[in-house]
């Protein structure tokens, strides 16, 4: 007896959601349908790229203008610990993402899914990081962008020594005493450098972190595999742009 063929074989079994996936009917096969979403993915990110190069526009005119404001306010208000922890978070999420489609590539769901956990933890870090050691100390002591800066200058190793005392070891470790600093006129022009461009990029890696929780629902229903994993490519390619705008952003803003 001759064997029978393998598309009679998998009609034994109930196939994965990737494998009896169907291009559209304007699309003369799935690998077009590829090329045009990747393609369609490519246009947006380009677009993604046009949107933060205003911003790093604004950042050159006004720090070749105010050269010594901008390395004095960046010292000051920034702590490159922070930036430095967010930038190893977010490049090994670059990596977790790879793995993830590698695994749908490969047909390995289980590598897959933790992946694409662990990049989704990597994100939540970030914002974490972002949101409850930068921003809200900020917010408190008034250093806001234009108009709303208030921050009127202390002496920030009195105060890094009263925080301290009760302080986490997390928080030990990320503290920096610049010592006394008094404000200039220029420091609200560097502040809304700093919250429009990290602002912006703090609200794509949120879109992210939806995105990737989208495909792991998606994963977890067996949507991806060998056959079909174009749309978790193409999350990937627009996790890689996020984090390549960050690696840009901290040297440029904490590293002054």
């Amino acid at each position: 007896m001759t064997s029978l063929p393998a598309e009679s074989a998998a009609m034994d079994r109930e196939l994965e959601p990737h494998e009896r996936y169907v291009p559209g009917h304007h699309w003369r096969n799935a690998q077009d349908e590829m090329e045009a979403a990747k393609l369609g993915m490519w246009l947006f990110l380009a677009t993604e790229i046009l949107l933060f190069a205003g911003f790093f526009c604004a950042y050159t005119v006004f720090r070749y203008w105010y050269p010594e404001n901008w390395h004095a306010a960046s010292r000051h208000y920034l702590n490159w610990k922070i930036g430095a922890a967010n930038t190893v978070v977010l490049l090994l999420s670059s990596f977790t993402i790879v793995l993830a489609i590698r695994g749908a590539q490969t047909n390995r769901k289980g590598m897959m899914l933790v992946n694409l956990f662990i990049t989704e933890l990597c994100a939540a870090f970030f914002l974490v990081v972002k949101l409850g050691w930068e921003y809200a100390p900020k917010w408190q002591k008034g250093e806001l962008p234009g108009g709303f800066f208030t921050y009127g200058g202390h002496d920030a190793s009195h105060d890094a020594h009263a925080a301290t005392e009760h302080a986490s070891w997390f928080s030990t470790l990320l503290s920096v005493d610049h010592g006394h600093y008094v404000t200039n006129a220029y420091d609200h022009i560097f502040m809304s450098v700093y919250w429009i461009s990290t602002a912006t990029h703090g609200f794509h890696v949120f879109a992210g972190m939806i995105v990737i929780g989208w495909a792991m629902w998606m994963a977890a229903r067996g949507h991806y595999g060998p056959k079909h994993y174009t749309s978790l490519e193409n999350i990937g390619l627009y996790w890689h742009i996020v984090d390549v705008i960050w690696i840009f952003l901290f040297p440029l803003l904490y590293l002054v």
